[in-house]
């Protein structure tokens, strides 16, 4: 069975564009939390978001694509031209044997809800052509697709928070089936509006802090919620016969991709955390590991109540003495969604390549719940990992573990 080699990353993240930005926020704790001012409504007591700011779409995409495209999609291209060029793949002469894998949980929300809210307000019942192709999941992987000339297969998934992960395991399928060479993996969300705000407000699912720095607290025994992110991520990834015969540079491993369901409930985990377990045992024995071999675990931990001590428990059950350092990137990037599950793939590479381990920032104060898991707080740490786990767990009862190495 072919290796699965990674030869190009790109992010688009609330701590900053362009992986070497976005790993160097993580390293160094630089929360990327703040201010929610993207609408204003007294009615939603959501204070604060993780957005990416400063971003220009202009400077990876064609202009006239940049103003038809919803925040989501111009994540996704961002960050596949940045793993792309990263890659060194000429996209020309291998076209028809390089695809895309799109993982996205709510695709053009934002969109779809100001469309509505504009249409209601103007009492307008003409909509603009645009809006149909702008909105749909699929369209950030055709942008993609078109721009690079990919005949490839060209697949879009939506398994909420675990869409990116799922994204990656699709593409290995056909990386190892034998009908790609070469596959895209991207993840991209922007869901930040009064719509999905409020949503998810009245389910009690968002922190109410007005502190960006204590907002989002991973295993801490005073989380109340996550914190909205949003952003992109890609990985070109291809197997390791094509990737060595083009003289590619191999930044790491794909070992294996895990996914399967709860079938418990709608959004809350299996309270005995069966699904988590079951994902983490199926993505070591996909790798052929066993519970000693993983060095760190970027855990799914969105500071929820509930999901953060089910996941603990799940990671304890799992790796018993051999538990690993393990750390949430969301409390510094914000839940991203789709994003997420690429980019924290991407910080588990990282962390096998460069010997450290991001922390928890925003955690101080573990839940009694959590002990026995070694949970990085404070500052990141410096430790030599020859592999790494990624959970992403999401609404559903949709479960992702991926297992990487630099080797």
């Amino acid at each position: 069975m072919s290796r699965i080699a990674i030869t190009g990353m790109g992010a688009v993240t609330p701590v900053g564009t362009g992986v070497g930005e976005f790993w160097r926020s993580l390293v160094s704790g630089r929360c990327g939390i703040g201010v929610l001012d993207r609408f204003t409504d007294e009615d939603i007591p959501v204070r604060v978001a993780a957005l990416v700011r400063g971003f220009d779409a202009g400077l990876y995409m064609p202009g006239k694509l940049a103003k038809d495209s919803s925040r989501f999609s111009q994540y996704a291209f961002a960050a596949a031209a940045e793993a792309l060029g990263q890659s060194g793949l000429d996209t020309a002469s291998e076209a028809g044997r390089t695809g895309i894998t799109m993982g996205t949980a709510m695709a053009g929300v934002v969109d779809i809800a100001a469309t509505q809210e504009e249409m209601t307000r103007s009492g307008e019942s003409k909509v603009s052509p645009r809006f149909v192709p702008k909105t749909l999941g699929n369209i950030a992987a055709a942008q993609i697709a078109i721009e690079y000339g990919l005949t490839g297969p060209s697949i879009t998934v939506s398994t909420a928070c675990s869409s990116g992960g799922d994204a990656i395991k699709l593409a290995m399928m056909l990386l190892r089936s034998g009908e790609a060479d070469a596959m895209v993996a991207v993840g991209a969300d922007s869901i930040i509006c009064p719509l999905v705000t409020s949503s998810l407000s009245m389910a009690k699912a968002l922190s109410r802090e007005t502190d960006p720095m204590a907002a989002c607290r991973p295993f801490d025994i005073r989380r109340n919620g996550f914190v909205m992110g949003e952003g992109g991520g890609a990985l070109v990834l291809e197997t390791e016969e094509h990737a060595r015969a083009r003289g590619a540079a191999i930044l790491g491993y794909v070992l294996s991709a895990a996914s399967n369901n709860d079938a418990y409930h709608i959004t809350s985990p299996a309270p005995d955390g069966r699904g988590a377990r079951a994902c983490m045992r199926e993505a070591l024995r996909q790798a052929g590991l066993g519970p000693e071999d993983i060095g760190y675990v970027n855990a799914h931990g969105t500071s929820t109540p509930v999901g953060d001590g089910i996941e603990a428990a799940a990671i304890r059950e799992v790796f018993g003495a051999c538990t690993p350092a393990v750390s949430s990137t969301k409390a510094a990037t914000g839940h991203m969604m789709g994003a997420g599950g690429i980019t924290e793939v991407i910080s588990c590479v990282l962390a096998c390549r460069e010997g450290v381990l991001p922390a928890t920032i925003g955690t101080s104060e573990l839940d009694p719940a959590c002990e026995g898991v070694d949970i990085i707080t404070a500052e990141a740490r410096k430790c030599s990992v020859r592999t790494a786990m990624s959970n992403a767990f999401g609404f559903g009862g949709q479960n992702s573990s991926i297992i990487v190495s630099a080797e």
